[in-house]
């Protein structure tokens, strides 16, 4: 992998700001994403919802675990009325927890859907803030498969933070109701050796947390790993669906080239990667089952073994000991949520690792790239646009216009030319504000609003009338206008499916989009427009078609056109010059840092052959 571009001011990629993130701070990141969420007030309610619930449940726990003594007094005595009338006594509390935990089911499920909700949408705005997603793309590791980061870590962080919080507030609150019970309880045990007695105050409460503590401490020991794990499966799950849809998506060339043998190694060697990270799950699995399972089966006998001494002793009744039992396994139960969850926690944390990186990574893209020399943007009152000793900066050198002060009336229509590799798209993007590392200044049209029109249109996904209303501006014009422009791109077949819904990426060739999109820019009848090598493919027709239309619908539109220069003289009236230094404004390579994947700046700075 390539080093990251780097300048003279010391550029460093985004990943370089949230490798050394801390819990502290992605937990206040998802914290902050929540409290500006409009579900804020739906998941402040629902939380105050199964708070609610769960005090009643554990108030229903209380008042069962209460129950033991006189029903087993009842048995102890062979009383069949009392035997009989705790019975009904159960029905009712057992009946009322049945209530509570089906509502409490729903309120988690809400919770999830909601919690989702609002991660989702926030992560979403924040990724398509302008030019935003293109920079996280080429600043590191961290930007790569945005979109397993933002659906399916999103959707199982929800997850598991709604069943684990449940969880834990269950567990306290079920700790907070029977510390004291199971305190009073064994108050009053007292231990006789060889004739000396020894009162012990809250004995069952100090073993409990003895071995729950115990048991906790070896858990985190041996189940610490999975964090690492749980977050190395997840970015092995991303490449291999990755590479399976760049296949999908491909599969016309592969099978012209006959690739599928390449293409089929690939495809094994990412599956062999992930499956080697399960590999290392499952084994830190194992060894955590080791822990959990053995704790699990002893608890089956602990607090009889603990509270056994005294019942022997004499000191309780048989009903009191069952009480005493079922007090000391409600408060290790709650005691025990952390040994129950420590593979869950685990995963949480790995989960929320990838999730919180990816929104701080989000944020930093716009404060780190305000830190590095940039290109000055700003806007000329007199309606023209300008470059003013306009220097790009790339890892292999400077690309900039052969004259140092250059100026673009309305109405202009400009043809501007370089060698192949003399970074007309870089060119492009710095104009359009996507690469902002260089010198000089670009002077916009005030109160105009360029379109720039790249080699390979977007199409959204809807129906041909919303392709054709896509960015840039509201279409009004009706159906006849919309057939008349299509036509005279040459496009006049798809005029009977405006209203059809597909993906006119999928449907349309190449040159067909272009057409598409410059049908779309007629529509749009911009002032100013700026255009990337897409007049290039185009044969000798379908080029004098297309800039026939532009003279007609855009008669009174500044045309700058970045290409080959090999277009008709008469409607380009000026040209410009691109050329490129190993001097002036350049990025310098950056050391790859250790642990870091670094993007290679082909990335950014793709050129054309």
């Amino acid at each position: 992998m390539a080093d990251h571009p780097d300048n003279e001011a010391g550029f460093r990629p985004v990943e370089a700001a949230v490798e050394a993130s801390s819990l502290r701070d992605q937990l206040t990141t998802i914290r902050r994403a929540l409290t500006t969420s409009r579900m804020r007030k739906k998941l402040l309610w629902a939380c105050i919802g199964m708070a609610a619930v769960i005090v009643a449940t554990s108030i229903g726990q209380v008042l069962l675990n209460r129950w033991n003594q006189p029903f087993y007094d009842a048995l102890a005595r062979r009383d069949m009325e009392d035997f009989l009338h705790q019975l009904l006594v159960f029905a009712a509390i057992a009946g009322g927890l049945l209530v509570l935990n089906v509502g409490q089911t729903w309120l988690n499920q809400m919770m999830r859907l909601k919690l989702r909700e609002a991660l989702t949408l926030d992560l979403i705005g924040e990724w398509m803030r302008p030019a935003r997603a293109f920079r996280l793309a080429n600043a590191g590791a961290i930007g790569v498969n945005p979109d397993q980061r933002m659906q399916q870590d999103t959707g199982h962080l929800c997850d598991l933070s709604t069943d684990l919080g449940v969880g834990m507030l269950q567990s306290l609150i079920l700790l907070a109701s029977f510390v004291g019970i199971l305190w009073a309880l064994s108050s009053g045990f007292v231990f006789h050796f060889g004739g000396v007695s020894l009162a012990i105050p809250g004995y069952m409460v100090w073993a409990a947390i003895l071995y729950a503590g115990t048991a906790s401490w070896l858990s985190w020991l041996v189940g610490r790993p999975l964090i690492r794990f749980n977050s190395d499966r997840y970015t092995r799950e991303a490449e291999l669906r990755y590479s399976m849809v760049r296949v999908n998506e491909n599969v016309d060339a592969i099978a012209l080239a006959h690739g599928e043998p390449d293409a089929k190694r690939r495809l094994e060697l990412d599956l062999g990667t992930l499956l080697g990270a399960m590999r290392r799950i499952y084994g830190a699995q194992i060894n955590l089952s080791w822990v959990t399972d053995a704790y699990g089966w002893i608890t089956v006998v602990a607090p009889i073994l603990v509270a056994s001494p005294v019942y022997f002793a004499g000191d309780i009744s048989f009903g009191g000991l069952m009480m005493a039992v079922g007090a000391f396994n409600q408060v290790n139960s709650s005691l025990r949520w952390f040994i129950s969850n420590i593979s869950g926690i685990a995963d949480w944390r790995a989960t929320l690792m990838r999730v919180a990186d990816f929104r701080i990574a989000l944020g930093e893209t716009d404060v780190l790239h305000h830190t590095e020399r940039r290109i000055e943007f700003g806007e000329n009152p007199n309606g023209r646009l300008t470059f003013e000793k306009l220097e790009v900066a790339s890892p292999d050198g400077c690309t900039k216009l052969a004259e140092p002060h250059v100026e673009i009336r309305a109405g202009e229509r400009v043809m501007v030319t370089g060698d192949p590799r003399a970074g007309k798209t870089l060119f492009f993007r710095a104009i359009a504000g996507l690469w902002p590392w260089g010198s000089g200044r670009i002077g916009m049209p005030a109160g105009e609003a360029p379109i720039f029109v790249p080699r390979t249109p977007y199409f959204p996904l809807g129906t041909l009338r919303e392709v054709l209303n896509h960015a840039g501006g509201a279409v009004t014009a009706d159906d006849t206008d919309i057939s008349a422009v299509l036509a005279e791109v040459g496009l006049g077949r798809l005029s009977s499916s405006l209203h059809r819904f597909a993906r006119w990426e999928r449907e349309l060739s190449d040159d067909e989009q272009r057409l598409l999109a410059f049908a779309r820019l007629a529509l749009l009848r911009p002032k100013w427009v700026i255009i990337d090598e897409a007049l290039d493919t185009f044969d000798g027709a379908t080029l004098r078609r297309v800039l026939s239309m532009l003279e007609r619908r855009l008669a009174d539109a500044a045309i700058l056109n970045i290409g080959r220069g090999l277009h008709n003289g008469q409607f380009f009236s000026r040209s410009l010059n691109i050329v490129k230094y190993a001097d002036g404004s350049s990025l310098r390579p950056a050391r790859v840092r250790a642990g870091a994947i670094e993007p290679p700046p082909a990335t950014a700075v793709r050129e054309e052959t």
